[in-house]
């Protein structure tokens, strides 16, 4: 009979373990065929934009005919489409992302430039947010029905539905040269860490702020929705019968089973979030990967704009892979598919 039970009990742990590894590499491979897809639809993508490089890097400049058609062999534009996607494959292949046609510099410095400044836009108004709008949520769902809940939720609903860049210039108009309009650092600023880290933050307040204004409203509204769902389960009205006072049942049952449904959200509006800065970053004029998208797009720059995209679209799915693998070890019935 124990070695009957000792069998099914192993049986049962490898299923385990296969159905697990099963589901690790079935992410994986969804997500690297997604990354594939990224790099040729933005290669392909780019192509459709209007204008012509060569044209916009020559202009104001008297070029003759010769030096235009040398000009667009050194770029590379007066190959064939399917010439040109293969040295692209090539390239990347190598971990190349090729040369910028207007900065003239290799596309992978002028991306790991100003990738850390969008980190700290993206990651600082993320947390901010994140512990805002959980924190309203479930008072919100807590309170259903109260002045609380539906002065709040109004807000939420009407920040959602705001457009990031008009809010941005409604809060430049507002604060009227409070806040720096532009640019991560003062010119006057000292050398010191603390000088340095001063000016940062007092450059990040209005860029943050109108990211955490719109990201708020979401992980508030989802927040609130889960807490909802679950206020009528079962175990709760148990939790209840037993005499826990009502902040136990919400701290110790109802919010941990709530919070997952927004921990994928946040994993996967990280990337969105990311990958949506170009407008926030393009009316503050932060270094980052919106404003250098903004001014390749301007050219158009073709191998800085599929090297930006690529980062930005790789991010959005490697964090979406994340959350769903997290989600699989947070939930245990994901686990028992």
């Amino acid at each position: 009979m124990t070695d009957t039970l000792t069998g099914a009990a192993l049986t049962g742990e490898r299923r385990a373990r296969y159905g697990t590894a099963r589901f690790v590499l079935g992410k994986l491979g969804a997500a690297v065929t997604s990354l594939l897809l990224v790099v040729a639809l933005g290669f392909l993508l780019f192509r459709m934009i209007p204008g012509d490089p060569v044209a916009t890097i020559t202009r104001d400049r008297p070029t003759s005919p010769g030096q235009i058609a040398q000009l667009r062999e050194r770029l590379g534009v007066d190959k064939p489409l399917w010439h040109q996607f293969s040295g692209y494959l090539a390239d990347l292949a190598r971990g190349d992302l090729g040369t910028s046609f207007g900065y003239n510099r290799p596309v992978a410095d002028l991306i790991a430039e100003r990738f850390w400044p969008t980190v700290l836009l993206v990651g600082t108004a993320t947390v901010l947010a994140v512990a805002l709008g959980l924190w309203l949520g479930v008072r919100a769902a807590w309170r259903r029905g109260s002045v609380f809940d539906r002065t709040h939720t109004g807000v939420a609903l009407t920040l959602w539905s705001v457009p990031q860049f008009w809010l941005g210039l409604l809060l430049l108009i507002a604060t009227h040269g409070l806040f720096p309009s532009g640019g991560m650092r003062s010119p006057g600023a000292g050398p010191g860490f603390l000088a340095q880290a001063g000016t940062i933050a007092y450059h990040l307040v209005l860029p943050c702020v109108t990211l955490l204004a719109v990201l708020y409203a979401q992980y508030m509204l989802v927040m609130r929705s889960s807490l909802l769902a679950e206020m009528g389960a079962d175990y709760l009205t148990t939790a209840r019968a037993k005499g826990l006072r009502d902040d136990l049942v919400r701290r110790r049952h109802a919010v941990p089973n709530a919070l997952l449904p927004t921990v994928t959200l946040v994993f996967l509006q990280f990337g969105m979030v990311v990958s949506g800065t170009v407008t926030v970053e393009t009316v503050f004029s932060w270094p980052g990967l919106g404003l250098l998208t903004y001014e390749a797009l301007r050219v158009p720059d073709l191998p800085l704009l599929q090297g930006v995209f690529l980062v930005l679209a790789g991010s959005v799915i490697v964090l979406n892979l994340i959350a769903e693998l997290l989600y699989r070890v947070l939930d245990p019935r994901v686990r028992a598919r």
